[in-house]
């Protein structure tokens, strides 16, 4: 069992940054592909970004790709995900997930309860 904590969220401006983090505990975290999922008022959760165990290989989503950046510390057992040049359109809950597959995958098994991200215009 993994257990995945979100931080970061908060109400920023478009044009503005955030970062948020992910803490694990549990298993053995680096053994584990980590991904961030987004999920928005009426719409099905949808992948964000994934990072390999070794944090070598990355994988975007297109509505994010050059805006946002998916990173983790293996000492630390986290992952971040920092969001530059935020947009209205990326308000959403922001879910953190650890899976058994190599990236690209869609397939997490590990969740966290999210953190919500608002991005006014």
């Amino acid at each position: 069992q993994v257990h995945l904590v979100e931080s970061g969220g908060g109400l920023v401006q478009a044009g503005g940054s955030l970062r948020l983090s992910c803490a694990a505990s549990g298993r053995t975290f680096s053994n584990y592909p980590m991904a961030w999922f987004r999920q928005a008022p009426g719409k099905e959760r949808e992948f964000v970004a994934g990072i390999s165990w070794s944090g070598g290989s990355t994988d975007y989503a297109d509505p994010v790709k050059g805006r946002f950046t998916i990173s983790r510390d293996n000492a630390k057992d986290t992952v971040y995900l920092q969001m530059n040049s935020l947009r209205p359109d990326d308000t959403a809950v922001y879910y953190c997930a650890a899976g058994r597959y190599r990236i690209p995958t869609r397939s997490y098994d590990y969740w966290g309860q999210g953190t919500q991200v608002t991005v006014s215009s």
